[in-house]
This record gives C-alpha cells, structure tokens and sequence, in this order.
C-alpha cells in the first residue's frame, strides 16, 4: 500500500512492538507528529527539552533492554539532542532517534533551523542516515533498529527531511536484514574457548572483570553460575553494577578510579584477567603500564575494535558475551574444575578486605552522603531502580547501594552527562512501572533538566529525586581540595533554590532533610505519595570519595583518607 513517509514512522514502530516514544515537536518534524496525533499505537511522552527526550529513551533502553525511541526537530531540536546521543553512543545503548530536516531542496541553503546532521552526528552514532527517497524509507527504519539492537548496541539517527514525510511510498517493511558490511559475530572461536578453559585451570590467581557488556548481552545468569561454578573473585566496572549481587561473596566490588581497596589490589596482584564485556576504560585501567603487568589477559567482547584497543590481549575471543560465557560453563562443568586451588588467593583478597573495608565516618551531627545512600537501600533494596546523575552522588551510589539485579542501575559511565539521571529516570519508570524510581542527584546536576518535572506531573511519572545537597559542584571541589591547593574556582554552588518550593511549584512534592529521621519520614512520604518527588537532603559539604585512584597513577596506589587539616 502507499502511504507518506509519516505514517511509515508510526507503522515501522508498530512492527518493532515499540510501546513508547519521547520526543519534542517542531516545524521540520510536524507531519511526523501529525501521525502521532491520530495513532493508537504507541503512548508519546512530551519531554520539556530534546535532550531529556533522548535520556529518557536512553533509560527506557537500559531499563526494558529493548530499543529506545525518541523523535526532535531539525536545527536546534537535534542539536539538543546531540549530548543524549553522546552518553548513549558511549554506553552502548541501543537508540533509534528520528530529527526532522529541512526539504531536501533547501538542504545546503542555511535554511531556517537547518543543520548538518549527519555530520555532528556522525562520531556519536553507530549508525546514520538523511533520507533521500521516500522508497528507501522502509528499509531504512528496518535498518535503524537492525543495527541499534544487534552486535555491540548504539543509537542511530534517522534525520528525515519534511518533504519525504509528506511524499507517498509503497510499504515494503522487510521482514530480515542483511548487510553486506555489517556482520556481527556472536559465536565465539570454540579453539579460543577451549584455551580460555584451559589458562583459568592453570592459573593460580585469576579475576573474573565484568563490563556492562554483560547486562548488555542479557548475560548475567551464565556469568553469575561460572562464577559460582569457578568460586573465581570477581571485580565489575561502573556499568556492570548488579551483575553480581551485593552479597555474593565472590563479589569483591566495583574496580578502578573510586573502587574498592580489595577489587583493586586483585587486578593489581593477578595472574589472569578475564575480561567479560569490557573496554578496559582509563578509570578503570589508572596507568597503563601497570595495569595487570603479572597477568594474561582474556578479553572477551563482541565489538573486535574494542580488543587490544588499550592493552595487549593475550587471548582474544569475538562474540556474543552470554554465548561464549554458557560454552565456557559448559567445558567447565564437563571436565571440572579444582576450585581448590584459588582456595589461598581468595584468601588473600579477603584479607585486603578486612584491612581496608569500603566505608566512611557516620556522624549524629550532620548527614553523610553515603548514609543516605545505604539507608535507601536497606529500605527498598531491589525493589526499587536507581538512576544517577554524575559526580559524587554517582561514586557513592556504586559503592553503598546493595544492588541485587541486572538492569537495576542506570548511569552515565562513558561520558559523564551532568542532567542525565531525571529523564533516565523518567524512561526507566515507564519501562518498568512495578519498580519504584529513584533518582540520585546532586545540587548542581538536578538543575541540569530540572524542567521535566513538569514531564513527570503531566504524565504521573512518580520519580524520586534524591538530591544529595553540599552546595558544591562535589566531584570537581574534591579535585581541587586534592590537587590544586583548595583553590575552589567556580565550585561553591551556596545559591541555590529552594528545592521543595521548586517542586511544589511544578505539582509535585518536596521535602527538605537535615536529619535522619526527616530523611526515613521523607522517603516513605515521597513512595506514599505516589508523584513525583524532590528529596533535599543537606549532607556533609566536604565528604570526600574514596578510595580514589589519582588520574594516570596505577591501581595499587589509592588514596584511602584525607587529613582535612592540611
């Protein structure tokens, strides 16, 4: 049938099973939305700003696993929406994001709100298209999820100019892909499985390094038995929080810039890394030369551009994570394995543990940052999603928060994005609606989107905004008390609003906490309250992360404490 390229959109969303959208609208993109109007397909949610469009389909993704869904207009409604695909594209989270352009007659003219795209965005895409003819348009929306969702994820954009929305076209929506160039591999070398086998038997010191690969790859059932299987101690990145739970006791923590004291002396003193859908990032890695100098390394990752990229792999295998862990496990449980022998290294990192635990100074006077954090915990556990924003609050919740589940936690790990946690937030409660979402933030970051409160209001989106209060840029001021002679250039956030006023304003609600026990009223008030929610918790203003790793030292020289009189 022929159809315009507007209903194309709604029709190839429909054939994804796609259930939710954000967006913004504009002039390039109005015959898009026009479609959105008159369909019952999909449920649309009106952000109040294109980027918290793109984070909220970010969290949507991370949260369901499946393709987030956003739609902005030409000009600055994408270039809003450039920083959502940055955080995604280096997250590797599966987008489908459609702008609208300008007629393709006026592409090149500097046309009111034109922009060039596909060239901005071409370094923070997996993939991108400027749709030309409308007959390639089904093809091309088949593609865009195609390639979104398979291999290692990312978003793609779609940038559709206004006359090809309204032109009309057959529908041909293909049923398979395949491209000629694009060719993920998800069954690993079964030689190079064998080998792996083979070098964890030998090894009298091994690790099990955990990426955000394997919540990627759905991979967290076959990982969590070879563990258990191998008894191996086990380290996961920022991203791979809750692949483990908090209490397995293989589990020995979060690894690198503001890991724990035992996860980075294991990476330290090991024989053999084995990492599982991990990139080997420089916070995780501190100085190279020294990262794992005493160990072979195994790496395994479905993107071959990821391999060797940092460090030397003495075992490479390319495939699907969840694939190559369960032929692992297979081998494993077939020939056995003496667990036995790592009996003594368990030990030894154990002993790290108890010398130097995870933890803080709690204080009756004032609140501690991390206290907050725990405390949540204790009371929701996994009954609840966590999203961040970036910063202290962001290091303290990987650290505190006693994560039990995959998909539990969604943050900004490769970019950093200040603003990302309360749209995230807002995708991952519509994603998972049986799940309280609770958002972790800071004074600084919180401002960065604080507009989608009114998103939240309009569409009863009962978020938790945890706003961790010092009245500093944290992270940045922690820098600069380390390693600048407390020069805090820039960093005294002391005016601020009034962050339950601010709430209240929108339709929501707001507390403000100087104790613990406003703090337990507030939270159990706010879950009650079934809306959206401002907590203002006033902590500590120079509660310091740590351990901290400082930027290019090596893993074993942390800072473990800071004399505050110096």
């Amino acid at each position: 049938m022929e159809i315009t390229g507007s209903q194309m959109v709604v029709e190839a969303l429909k054939n994804e099973g796609v259930k939710t959208v954000f967006g913004y609208p504009g002039g390039a993109i109005m015959n898009v939305y026009d479609e959105v109007y008159k369909q019952n397909y999909f449920k649309h949610i009106l952000t109040r700003h294109e980027q918290a469009s793109v984070h909220a389909a970010d969290g949507y993704a991370r949260a369901s696993g499946e393709v987030g869904v956003a739609f902005v207009t030409s000009g600055p409604g994408f270039t809003n929406a450039v920083t959502g695909l940055a955080t995604a594209y280096t997250d590797s989270i599966p987008l489908v994001v459609l702008s609208g352009q300008v007629p393709l007659s006026l592409i090149g003219t500097d046309a009111f709100q034109e922009i060039d795209a596909v060239g901005i965005s071409r370094s923070c895409t997996k993939h991108n298209y400027l749709v030309k003819d409308i007959n390639d348009f089904p093809r091309i929306l088949k593609e865009a999820f195609y390639i979104a969702r398979t291999g290692r994820p990312g978003p793609v954009l779609i940038d559709l100019p206004k006359d090809i929305s309204a032109q009309k076209g057959t529908f041909n929506y293909p049923t398979q892909i395949s491209l000629k160039t694009y060719k993920p591999v998800y069954k690993g070398s079964k030689r190079q499985i064998k080998r792996a086998v083979e070098l964890i038997k030998e090894a009298k010191k091994p690790v099990f390094y955990l990426g955000g690969g394997v919540i990627g790859s759905n991979a967290t059932n076959a990982v969590r038995e070879i563990v258990a299987t191998c008894q191996i101690p086990s380290v996961e990145t920022l991203m791979a929080r809750g692949t483990l739970r908090a209490d397995d006791k293989n589990l020995f923590g979060m690894l690198g810039m503001h890991g724990s004291y035992s996860a980075n002396m294991a990476m330290s003193e090991t024989d053999l890394i084995i990492g599982i859908g991990a990139r080997f990032d420089d916070r995780v890695t501190g100085k190279l030369e020294e990262f794992g100098k005493n160990a072979k390394i195994i790496h395994i990752d479905i993107d071959p551009a990821s391999i060797g990229k940092l460090v030397d792999v003495d075992l490479p295998i390319v495939g699907d994570v969840d694939n190559i862990v369960s032929n692992m496990l297979e081998i494993i449980k077939e020939k056995g394995i003496d667990t036995s022998r790592y009996q003594e290294w368990r030990e030894r990192i154990n002993r790290y543990d108890e010398v130097h635990p995870l933890g803080y100074e709690d204080s009756d006077i004032v609140i501690k940052p991390q206290w907050v954090i725990q405390r949540t915990g204790e009371i929701l556990g996994g009954d609840a999603n966590i999203t961040t924003d970036v910063g202290q609050h962001q290091m303290w919740t990987a650290q505190f928060y006693p994560f039990t589940n995959p998909r539990q936690f969604m943050t900004s790990g490769g970019l950093g994005t200040m603003g990302f946690g309360f749209p995230a937030a807002i995708g991952v409660q519509k994603a998972k609606e049986d799940k309280i979402s609770i958002n972790f933030s800071g004074d600084g970051s919180i401002l960065m989107n604080i507009q989608e409160l009114m998103t939240a209001v309009e569409y009863d989106i009962p978020v938790i905004n945890i706003v961790l209060n010092n009245n500093y840029l944290g992270m940045v001021r922690q820098w600069q008390t380390f390693f600048y002679d407390k020069r805090y250039a820039e960093t005294d956030l002391s005016a601020q609003p009034d962050f339950v006023k601010v709430a209240e304003s929108f339709g929501g609600v707001g507390f403000r906490c100087t104790t613990k026990a406003e703090f337990n009223k507030a939270l159990i008030d706010a879950i009650s309250s079934k809306k959206v929610a401002i907590i203002e918790v006033v902590v500590d203003r120079d509660e310091n992360v740590l351990p901290m790793v400082p930027a290019g030292g090596s893993l074993y020289n942390m800072m473990l404490s800071y004399n505050k009189d110096k």
